[in-house]
């Protein structure tokens, strides 16, 4: 029989003697170590809650004195849900994953903000002509062959409301004067106004179901339009991510994810556009979008997310000459097929977009030699996290397109590429660096032609803003600090 503490009347009594010595010694260790972990579990709590309590305040109370909802801050959170980088168009399944882990407690409001202030260096080979889109690339701000700024890019200020089990209220203001579509140079009353960027009644609760449901203004579920670069945004995003006002239902789970939005016709805020009988108008909800991924897993550190979406009114449908939010004859849809792989520190990520018909406004008939073209868009990067005493560091690169014409055509493309470092002082705020290179100028109002005039107002026909030889070289520093 096997031995055991329990048989042993027959062993020699100091044997025993120092059996029950070693078996005690061996219980007050055991005690030791269950009291370090207690302490240990009380010091992460006391830490979760301060966290979570930063800045509360009270806001009523139940009828047995318990309070009933706070004010609260917490800066990670906020960061990544204002984030215009990452999961730009998931911010709803981020609400609803933040809400099941306890993050955005019941009851509560959680309020955000964010502030991103940006100094630069741009030169380009043609007289005020700068193709980097993170500011709108006009005449009107842009002036000569090089250019420099120390300015804010852009302020956001948010909340999220988080009602009872099943409700959540979510809105986020934005100051942009860099990229708003007001007339007029950065410093114009017009381009500096404060819009709400986003706001919609979310509801779900993903501890109950899967499936979830919004209304309001909200990114359009189309692709992923994310980037690995700190700051600028990938060609993706600018050609193809829209912003509009609609109804979206969804389902999440850890490894599939489905979305599908109505849309509002008509020109909505970006890159989304459907006629309504003929016009512009807003009447009607007569667009949609549906986007579906899946994450496949191998072990704890590796990740592939696959997905794909269809985008019925993409924003080139538009007729010649070209301008922002002008109504369509016909709807013109687009596809987007994405992937990103997670490796431990390593990030990977591409994306290819296209329309399904030709953007009729990109064939001039002052040139008939350039036909009519498809609009494309893709981009490749890759980040790797460099985990340092000081906070985490990442490197990253990026390439991406825009195609819009043909070959030869002086609005062919315009190609991207972003080297970038970020430094996380604190986990919500990073300061970056970033170089920029642009090959071609291909601003999407009067893309092929018909705003250039001679002296006496008349319409040059034959001639575009566009170059496809066109080059900007951009050295770019900013802070990004969010709550």
């Amino acid at each position: 029989m096997p031995s055991s503490p329990w048989h042993c009347a027959s062993r020699p009594a100091r044997q025993n003697a120092q059996f029950f010595d070693s078996l005690i010694e061996r219980l007050d260790k055991l005690e030791q170590e269950n009291r370090q972990l207690r302490r240990e579990i009380d010091e992460l709590k006391a830490e979760r809650t301060a966290g979570h309590e930063v800045g509360a305040t009270s806001v009523g109370t139940t009828p047995d004195g318990e309070a009933a909802g706070y004010v609260r801050v917490d800066p990670p959170s906020g960061y990544a849900i204002l984030d215009p980088t990452t999961d730009i168009n998931r911010k709803q399944r981020l609400i609803l994953a933040r809400k099941r882990d306890g993050t955005l407690g019941p009851d509560s409001v959680h309020v955000q903000g964010a502030v991103t202030v940006v100094a630069n260096n741009q030169t380009s080979n043609r007289p005020d002509k700068f193709g980097y889109l993170m500011r709108h690339p006009t005449a009107s701000n842009q002036v000569g062959r090089e250019v420099s700024e120390a300015t804010i890019h852009s302020a956001q200020f948010g909340f999220t409301g988080m009602l009872g089990d099943w409700i959540s209220g979510h809105a986020v203001m934005l100051f942009d004067p860099e990229q708003s579509f007001g007339k007029g140079t950065n410093t114009d009353l017009e381009r500096n106004q404060v819009q709400v960027r986003r706001a919609y009644v979310l509801f779900g609760n993903l501890d109950r179901t899967p499936f979830f449901a919004s209304l309001g203004k909200m990114a359009v579920p189309f692709g992923l339009t994310d980037t690995v670069n700190p700051f600028t945004a990938s060609t993706v995003w600018h050609a193809f991510g829209a912003l509009a006002n609609g109804v979206s239902v969804g389902y999440a789970s850890e490894d599939l994810n489905l979305t599908a939005m109505g849309i509002q016709g008509g020109s909505q805020f970006r890159a989304a556009n459907t006629p309504v009988r003929g016009t512009n108008v807003p009447s009607r909800v007569n667009n949609f979008a549906a986007d579906a991924n899946y994450a496949f897993r191998w072990g704890r550190n590796v990740t592939f997310l696959l997905g794909g979406s269809y985008l019925h009114g993409s924003a080139y449908c538009q007729d010649f000459p070209t301008t922002h939010f002008m109504p369509c004859r016909d709807n013109n849809p687009a596809f987007n097929v994405y992937g990103r792989l997670v490796h431990g520190d390593l990030t990977f990520g591409g994306e290819f977009a296209r329309t399904m018909h030709v953007w009729p406004g990109t064939f001039n008939p002052g040139m008939p030699e350039f036909a009519a073209s498809e609009v494309t868009a893709f981009s490749v990067g890759a980040r790797y996290r460099l985990d340092i005493d000081h906070g985490p560091v990442d490197l990253s690169a990026e390439f991406s397109r825009f195609e819009a014409g043909p070959g030869g055509a002086p609005w062919e493309k315009q190609d991207q590429f972003v080297a970038g470092a970020a430094w996380f002082v604190l986990p919500s705020v990073k300061l970056f660096v970033e170089y920029v290179r642009v090959d071609g100028f291909a601003p999407l109002n009067f893309i092929s032609g018909s705003s250039i005039r001679d002296e006496d107002g008349n319409v040059l026909p034959d001639r575009t803003v566009s170059d496809a030889r066109a080059q900007s070289d951009v050295f770019l520093a900013g802070v990004r600090a969010a709550f």
